[in-house]
């Protein structure tokens, strides 16, 4: 059950250059970004071409229109295209460009193709997305975002407009609850992507310990006790993380059945941001059995280990105090 995604950031002046240097693939390392795969790049495409940098882009529309602006305007909007990884895999290549195109001529439609900078696929990250970016300018001309993204009743009839668009060619494409309406909290992409960090250096671990044997204990052991020394502290980063979703998880997970047994009943339309949510939670709980399986006396002599450390580092603070 795919689903269709966009999503709008509104972007001021400050960010102008680095979104530029991201969406344009113009640096040579991007360690805040580890699922960017740089042997894929070349396999990422435009379906609009900047012909200068965003920032002249931005200045040439914004002047022709003779739109005023403060320091602290909206230049443009950043909006994000992609659709649930299991939609990418179910189509050939040549019908994964046509969604995006399709995509971009919906917002050529409601924003007015003279407002597009760019519109690139990324191809060098785990799911295939667009970057699509635009200046607000009214047909009025006026640099106004509120007007064009408009408030939280407008943001509904975006992703209706865009989901009403989209399914006309791609029909098995659904259409999720809108967060106004559940009143949930957006989670982070990057917590998703520590959580599938997480999963890989965990399944390196479980490796590690199924390959212990008697001739190799001690050397597996240190190894593996150096792993979980950075992966356990990342597991209660991420719990950390959860922390301000408590609440929506927990109601997931008591409903989790229920809710079950309504859509084999009904076929009704799950939400994609319920399904990711408590799949993060069930990751979690993954974790914690992860590490009371742990043999104890492994477990144990990490124990002393971080007792250790945080031994050290407090006679350190004694010092120097």
């Amino acid at each position: 059950m795919p689903f269709a995604i966009m999503r709008f950031a509104k972007r001021k002046s400050g960010s102008v250059g680095g979104i530029c240097k991201h969406h344009e693939r113009q640096k040579e390392k991007y360690e805040s970004n580890p699922d960017i795969d740089n042997k894929r790049t070349a396999q990422n495409y435009h379906i609009v071409h900047p012909r200068e940098s965003y920032r002249e882009e931005i200045s040439r529309r914004i002047n022709d229109a003779g739109c005023k602006t403060r320091k602290d305007s909206v230049l443009f909007i950043d909006t994000l295209i992609t659709a649930s990884p299991e939609f990418f895999e179910q189509h050939s290549p040549q019908e994964n460009q046509m969604y995006f195109e399709r995509a971009v001529s919906f917002l050529a439609q409601e924003v007015g193709g003279g407002n597009i900078i760019s519109a690139v696929v990324h191809m060098d990250e785990r799911t295939p997305h667009m970057h699509l970016c635009f200046t607000p300018i009214t047909s009025d001309k006026r640099l106004c975002a509120k007007e064009i993204i408009g408030n939280r009743d407008k943001l509904v009839w975006w992703q209706d407009r865009f989901h009403e668009h989209m399914s006309a060619a791609f029909p098995e494409l659904e259409r999720g609850e809108p967060a106004i309406e559940t009143k949930r909290k957006h989670m982070p992409v990057r917590i998703y992507k520590q959580a599938i960090r997480l999963d890989e250096d965990m399944a390196l671990i479980k490796q590690e310990l199924e390959g212990i044997n008697p001739l190799n204990a001690q050397r597996k052991k240190k190894e593996i006790a150096d792993r979980l020394a950075g992966w356990i502290p990342a597991v209660n980063k991420f719990e950390a993380q959860l922390q301000p979703f408590k609440n929506q998880l927990a109601v997931m997970k008591e409903n989790q059945h229920t809710l079950q047994q309504k859509y084999e009943r009904e076929n009704v339309k799950a939400n994609q941001s319920k399904a990711k949510q408590h799949q993060l939670q069930q990751q979690l709980w993954d974790y914690e059995e992860f590490v009371r399986a742990i043999p104890d006396d492994l477990r144990e002599e990490l124990r002393q280990r971080f007792q250790r450390e945080q031994n050290f580092e407090a006679e350190a603070r004694l010092r120097m105090e």
